[in-house]
């Protein structure tokens, strides 16, 4: 990746990139199924680190909420089930199925008798095992070795900390606690969210794994996932995992990617926040919609998406996907969607754009129809 520096010096160009994605080639990533395809999130992408499969969780049911994991391989279009009876917490963040060990192993959480577990499965034999009960499952590195997991938010009984299981042995480490975290932040924690029974909630590990951020949050104590006020949460904790402290707490989430080279947070509105320091640097395009943005493997562009309902080229209900330059101010949109449809679950299912491991390609979720399918576009 190029050094973030040179982004700021403008060292490097990002138009025949952009140029590039105006023209980008779209289609659905599964065609022709009577089906939702969902991709997890904008912080981990559904292809494979080598290229050769996609990840997707899969429902016949109109919430979307209650189906299967497969995996399509790129080169013949063969899909694979991987798991099944999987019930998700929502259709916007699907299973949180994600890759992880460089694509040895799939990760995933379901809820089972009403019991929630986070398990791995291993892509060469299909075996399954169950890596932590009563626990829901963070986001990792694709290329790494650790599953985040921690206490469901809304009644996390014990596991109110974050753990890291290594997902080839099963060792389970405990990095920070909801303790410690009080411990540094209770006067925060006291203003913005009134209480101190405090969990841990929602980590998403770097790349590199040397660091993690997480939401600090409330539980509500009911029996109930389903709701947005289950749980209080805001603000994110960044925490040093190498040498065990945190750097800092920011006060809002933000809808938060880790930079390639895992020494920056790219934010709503595409400010890169230098970790180290806590400063920002100068905001990417910003003529540019934003919701949930992220950068390219080399960050010399952007992908975001938003609704853009209220904009010049929206309709009511329309989202678009755009790429953005993070050395000037320009974008391109690679698709424009009617999103209102798609999956019923009481939370709905968002685009959530990502790039693929080369950065050719960018998947992303579209709810136009009666089912929410996996889309891709690509550059040539």
């Amino acid at each position: 990746m190029k050094p973030l520096l040179a982004l700021f010096l403008g060292l490097c160009t990002a138009h025949a990139d952009l140029e590039a994605w105006r023209h980008a080639e779209k289609r659905a990533v599964a065609p022709g199924r009577s089906r939702h395809s969902i991709h997890s999130y904008f912080n981990v992408c559904p292809e494979s680190p080598d290229g050769k499969h996609v990840l997707y969780f899969t429902s016949t049911t109109p919430e979307g909420e209650k189906g299967d994991l497969r995996i399509l391989e790129r080169a013949t279009g063969k899909e694979t089930v991987i798991a099944d009876g999987i019930t998700c917490e929502d259709a916007h963040r699907a299973a949180c199925q994600q890759w992880s060990g460089g694509g040895k192993h799939v990760l995933y959480h379901t809820l089972t008798d009403g019991r929630w577990s986070v398990r791995a499965v291993d892509i060469s034999t299909k075996q399954e095992r169950v890596l932590a009960m009563d626990r829901q499952l963070g986001y990792g590195s694709a290329t790494g070795k650790y599953a985040p997991v921690y206490g469901c938010h809304w009644n996390p009984g014990a596991h109110r900390n974050l753990e890291m299981i290594d997902v080839a042995t099963g060792e389970v480490t405990t990095p920070v606690t909801a303790e410690q975290t009080v411990e540094a932040y209770g006067e925060w924690i006291d203003k913005k969210l009134g209480s101190r029974d405090l969990t841990i909630f929602f980590p998403v590990v770097s790349p590199d794994e040397s660091k993690v951020f997480f939401k600090p949050c409330i539980p509500g104590g009911g029996d109930s996932y389903k709701g947005m006020s289950v749980s209080k949460r805001d603000g994110k904790a960044i925490f040093d995992l190498v040498n065990g402290k945190f750097i800092r707490l920011v006060d809002s989430w933000g809808h938060p990617s880790w930079s390639p080279d895992s020494a920056g947070i790219l934010e709503k509105g595409q400010v890169l926040m230098d970790v180290a320091t806590g400063k920002n640097g100068p905001r990417f395009s910003p003529s540019c919609f934003s919701d949930h943005p992220t950068l390219a493997p080399d960050a010399s562009v952007f992908v975001t998406d938003a609704d853009v309902t209220k904009r010049p080229f929206g309709k009511p209900g329309h989202w678009a996907i755009g790429v953005g330059s993070t050395t000037a101010d320009e974008f391109v949109v690679v698709d424009l969607f009617d999103n209102s449809k798609g999956a019923k679950s009481w939370r709905r299912s968002h685009p959530h754009p990502a790039f693929s491991a080369d950065g050719k390609r960018i998947y992303y979720n579209v709810s136009d129809g009666p089912w929410t399918r996996l889309m891709v576009a690509e550059v040539k």
